[in-house]
């Protein structure tokens, strides 16, 4: 079995629950987009670097281990990695950089007490405190549902 395989059927074990299943769905993208925005807003020298690199550059080390766990699901991160990169230019582009932190910050604290939520409906603790690598297992889980609903493989 696949090291991918098993990291994703552990995460499952821990998300039985149907409630906490769909709350994960809506909540893991919310957390990945958030992180990415304040990661956003870290300054850089405006005459070398354009104003987020240090997202750009924490999604480019992400993708690669998820390039190396699974190559159809590193495709559909890369794809949720681009999108949150235009959509983090647009709003900081559009409204500023306090608003593109202040909703990231927001939403990273919501969708967190909500994913707590639903572990507390679960009855489990969130896996990512039994080993620090389900924070990056969390995005391919949500994704291989998606990709099952779709018919795609993994």
């Amino acid at each position: 079995m696949r090291r991918v395989d098993e990291l994703l059927d552990q995460y499952s074990m821990d998300h039985q629950n149907p409630t906490n299943q769909t709350i994960h769905v809506f909540c893991v993208p919310a957390i990945v987009w958030s992180v990415a925005a304040m990661l956003w807003c870290i300054p850089v020298p405006s005459k070398y670097l354009e104003p987020g690199f240090w997202g750009a550059l924490t999604m480019f080390a992400a993708w690669a281990y998820y390039w190396r766990m699974s190559k159809s699901l590193s495709i559909g991160l890369l794809l949720s990695f681009t999108a949150a990169g235009f959509l983090n230019r647009w709003i900081l582009y559009t409204y500023g950089i306090y608003i593109l932190f202040g909703l990231a910050v927001g939403v990273f604290v919501v969708a967190w007490i909500v994913q707590f939520i639903g572990h507390k409906i679960e009855g489990k603790r969130p896996s990512f405190l039994t080993d620090l690598v389900y924070l990056l297992v969390g995005p391919m889980w949500t994704l291989r549902k998606l990709y099952y609903r779709l018919g795609l493989k993994t």
